[in-house]
């Protein structure tokens, strides 16, 4: 085995890295307006939005981190997955026919027929200010791991932000000229290479242990870790049968039903039928990805015989260092890659679609099929992919805690965006004022419950409160942020008159 990234590791590198690209700009020709640019003129196939819907929501840490989880654990973290698939049947049903009524590029639309257009910008920006946060630190957490794998193959201090260029430049090229076509399709490859590095991964570990797969099963359920269903019923523990499919349902409602990163790709297929096929199909795949990522978690735990490290994310990197062949660890590098490119490729695009059609047309009074808004959709693509890339370069010196604060943005403003939609599907009584007043207040609280440790030092006086906030475990943050929401949206109606009615 190979524990140096060779030649032959570099080879397959780059062929990965130069095929993408060439492809995202070659699928990126005869493009007409920002509606083609956006979602593709509705013209992709369900099974190719269900890939990307699944790489998208993969992110390099996601294939990183997993398998940590089972060595450390057990396989609870399925309950989650189970919750997810809920949740996108729960969307499939109640949001999804509402973007289906009519011609919507972003998600935010919805809120600006039922509320109005300022809680449209409030919920668009509150979405580009946290995916543009979050993102840039998932770049900068993306080339650790490929720090670790590549080790000296580039002076020391160089790695890390030589990965973040390559990554960062590459994913903004094919994104800027292909659109979301390129980013669908080049989705598809991506997950087909990043499983590929994870059954290679699974063929190599059943190949270093005796007895293979066999001995690790035996092994890992002597030990209780092929345990799968945690019956406890308390809010301080994450992967429960409680809190996964109530939590993870919540979680999975939000990500799939109200960020525009996974709706744009729901709004890029033909018809609803199809977007539902492809929504719950990713649950579905989702489920099964997740189950080998942790597999892989058991049988490094038998294979480094529960050797413990400094922290879990080192565990699957130091595996490929120490224990794959040339070649392989090249595949696996561009894995780590795809996994990441995926995820900021789609990302680029969804701030670009936003920034265009819920802040640019409102503002500029001009229509979707002007030649101009397709101009300024790709330089606001090229703009967002700019402004993560530098930020991701500023993460450098800032250490674990930052990141860990980051990969939280999502946890506290998902809660009050799913509570705006369903304020405005659920509480015909509720207004505009109502439903920004609502998000606001879900944004404010879930600020203290997601950021209790980091604020109790700070706010001495109520730390003691911030205290039993902190051990609130993390599958519950979307549900208490809904649920923050849609009370005090529904409390703040009471203080007017009811509206006349109208369609939601």
């Amino acid at each position: 085995m190979s524990s140096a990234f060779t030649a032959l590791d570099l080879f397959v590198l780059v062929a990965y890295l130069g095929g993408t690209t060439w492809l995202g700009i070659h699928l990126g020709r005869g493009q007409k307006d920002a509606k083609d640019y956006f979602i593709a003129g509705q013209k992709i196939p369900w099974w190719a939005i269900l890939f990307s819907v699944v790489a998208t929501e993969t992110s390099a840490l996601t294939f990183i981190s997993i398998p940590g989880v089972a060595y450390l654990g057990n396989l609870g973290f399925l309950q989650v997955a189970a919750g997810y698939l809920i949740g996108r049947i729960i969307v499939a049903y109640t949001l999804l026919p509402r973007y289906y009524q009519g011609e919507l590029v972003t998600a935010y639309t919805l809120l600006e027929r039922r509320f109005g257009l300022h809680t449209r910008r409030f919920a668009s920006v509150t979405f580009m200010v946290t995916r543009g946060f979050g993102d840039s630190v998932r770049i900068f957490a993306t080339a650790i791991p490929i720090a670790i794998i590549i080790g000296p193959a580039l002076p020391a201090g160089y790695t890390r932000p030589v990965s973040i260029l390559v990554l960062g430049v590459l994913t903004l090229i094919y994104t800027y000229h292909g659109g979301m076509r390129a980013v669908v399709w080049t989705d598809v490859v991506q997950t087909v290479v990043y499983l590929l590095g994870g059954f290679g991964a699974v063929y190599l570990i059943g190949q270093g242990v005796d007895g293979g797969w066999s001995a690790i099963f035996a092994q890992a359920s002597d030990a209780g870790k092929l345990r799968g269903i945690d019956l406890y019923t308390g809010f301080d523990r994450p992967f429960t049968l409680f809190a996964g499919l109530i939590g993870g349902a919540f979680l999975s409602m939000a990500s799939h039903g109200a960020d525009q990163l996974i709706v744009q790709r729901l709004l890029a297929s033909s018809t609803l039928r199809d977007a539902r096929k492809a929504l719950i199909g990713s649950g579905i795949a989702v489920f099964f990805q997740f189950s080998l990522f942790l597999v892989i978690g058991l049988g490094l735990w038998s294979f480094f015989g529960a050797r413990t490290f400094d922290a879990p994310d080192a565990i699957f990197p130091t595996f490929i260092v120490e224990n794959m062949p040339s070649g392989m660890t090249g595949l696996i590098v561009a894995a780590i890659l795809a996994a990441a490119m995926s995820s900021l490729s789609g990302s680029i695009n969804s701030l670009g679609a936003a920034t265009t059609h819920d802040i640019y047309l409102p503002l500029t009074k001009r229509r979707a099929d002007d030649p101009a808004t397709f101009r300024a959709g790709k330089l606001f693509s090229l703009a967002w992919g700019v402004l993560l890339l530098t930020a991701s370069l500023l993460y450098r010196a800032q250490g674990t805690p930052v990141v860990i604060v980051a990969l939280s943005i999502a946890s506290f403003t998902y809660g009050a965006l799913l509570g705006g939609f369903f304020l405005g599907i659920l509480w015909r009584r509720a207004i505009q004022r109502d439903a920004i007043i609502g998000m606001a207040t879900g944004i404010f609280v879930m600020t203290f419950v997601v950021f209790a440790k980091q604020l109790g030092p700070l706010l001495p006086g109520i730390g003691g409160t911030l205290a039993s906030f902190s051990t609130i475990a993390w599958p519950w943050y979307v549900l208490i942020g809904t649920t923050v929401t849609m009370t005090t949206g529904i409390l703040s109606s009471l203080t007017h008159a009811a509206p006349p009615p109208r369609e939601a």
